[in-house]
């Protein structure tokens, strides 16, 4: 990758139109009011590896709030303020763009969320967690596309690098590991050896992280193409374990994985159903510690239990004699993605093939008689009505009623029995 000292050639490759227009008029409107405007973060390293990002992060040196206001006023959108943070997120049509004053930040102690305080633009660059993520673009008319690269973070992206600015940055903000090892397997980068020995020596303070922010780097990583990877370095550095000391990436992951995104086409799989595979293998006490540990969302939470109930039902799954009914029996109670996991994980073909019929044909089964139609026909209306719907439809499923004279017969016969 050549040196670049300018990089408005690709922002008008890079970006569509009309968040070109809006990031000139942008740096009119600050130079206009004496204020610097920059594109920071993620969006200028992808620019240089001419890579499209259209997460716009921009940094104000001067009043942001104030300057999204303006930059609003002839769009038909909307700002949302957040003044103890000076920032503003700025929506019109389809673009999401978040504008936040330049600031500096210190930690009170390991893991807390930083103190902020207004800052220079090279302050807010040193925040950040990786000098590959540390430069920025300016925007006013006079500088429209420099540059700026105070932490030489254009050298590690041209050596391939993952490098932090110092020596506590794990200890500071522990969450940088997992980041670490996200842009790590990304990019295909290695982590610069000095900063993989800070990174082995700040796992321990992963600890001092509350759950949820652990949980939120987790979805990051379940946003990946490959998300496999990350899992697979953390396995080797032993982060892994620091979620539940059972965890463990022995190859197992990566395949079942490439199998979710295989059964999920044309989508990505959904975050439940990685996770689910993720924690298969945890015993249950395991998994609600887990759960605890993350405070993870009720509809995850119900696939990551579902699957490890199926998974104990693996047994009776794996007979080949198992009746149809039997198969709803044990299954209709749970997610479909919980069930989509017991196929993805089971190394039975049989079970495998009964989860399947479940999932693609006799979860949708109904018997063709209603409880208006058995009280038509004389049943009582009661806990009898639901039994007799049960029993017909557990025939369906066998194969022993295909018509609706043959359910009609067999109540027929119940009744009189």
């Amino acid at each position: 990758m050549p040196q670049v000292t300018n990089l408005a050639d690709k922002i008008e490759k890079r970006l569509p139109g009309e968040l070109v227009g809006f990031i000139k008029q942008a740096g009119k409107v600050a130079a206009g009011r004496e204020e610097a405007i920059y594109l920071v973060g993620g969006a200028v390293r992808d620019l240089l590896l001419d890579k499209t990002n259209l997460d716009i992060d921009l940094a104000v040196e001067g009043d942001a709030i104030a300057l999204a206001g303006e930059l609003i006023k002839d769009k038909d959108g909307k700002i949302t303020i957040h003044r103890q943070f000076s920032t503003a997120k700025i929506s019109w049509h389809k673009w999401r763009i978040d504008i936040a004053t330049a600031r500096r930040e210190s930690y009170s102690r390991p893991g807390a969320l930083p103190t902020v305080k207004p800052g220079s633009l090279k302050d807010d660059l040193f925040r950040r967690d990786f000098t590959i993520n540390a430069m920025a673009v300016a925007f006013n008319p006079q500088v429209y596309g420099h540059l700026i690269d105070p932490y030489s973070g254009q050298k590690d992206l041209r050596q391939g690098l993952i490098r932090v600015f110092h020596e506590k940055s794990f200890i500071d903000d522990s969450t940088r590991i997992w980041r670490g090892l996200r842009y790590e397997q990304r990019l295909d980068f290695q982590l610069e050896a000095a900063t993989l020995s800070l990174l082995k020596r700040g796992i321990a303070m992963l600890d001092t992280i509350s759950g949820d922010r652990i949980r939120y780097e987790l979805e990051c990583i379940l946003q990946e193409e490959l998300p496999e990877k990350v899992f697979r370095r953390a396995g080797e550095l032993g982060v892994l374990k620091r979620l539940n000391p059972s965890l463990d990436d022995d190859g197992w992951l990566a395949k079942k994985y490439s199998d979710a995104r295989q059964v999920s086409l044309p989508h990505k799989p959904p975050p439940d159903l990685y996770m689910a595979l993720l924690t298969y293998h945890l015993a249950d006490k395991e998994r609600e510690q887990f759960i605890s540990y993350l405070r993870l969302p009720k509809s995850i939470t119900q696939t990551l239990r579902d699957s490890g109930s199926i998974r104990a039902k693996l047994k009776e799954l794996t007979d080949a004699k198992t009746k149809p009914s039997s198969i709803y029996h044990l299954l209709y109670r749970y997610s479909p993605q919980a069930i989509t996991t017991g196929i993805i994980a089971g190394d039975s073909p049989i079970a495998c093939r009964n989860i399947k019929l479940y999932l693609d044909k006799l979860r949708f089964a109904k018997p063709l008689l209603s409880g208006n139609d058995l009280i038509e026909m004389g049943i009582p209306p009661g806990p009898q009505i639901k039994e007799i719907l049960n029993k017909l439809l557990d025939a369906k499923l066998d194969g022993r009623a295909k018509t609706r004279e043959d359910e009609e017969g067999m109540v027929g016969e119940w009744r009189k029995g």
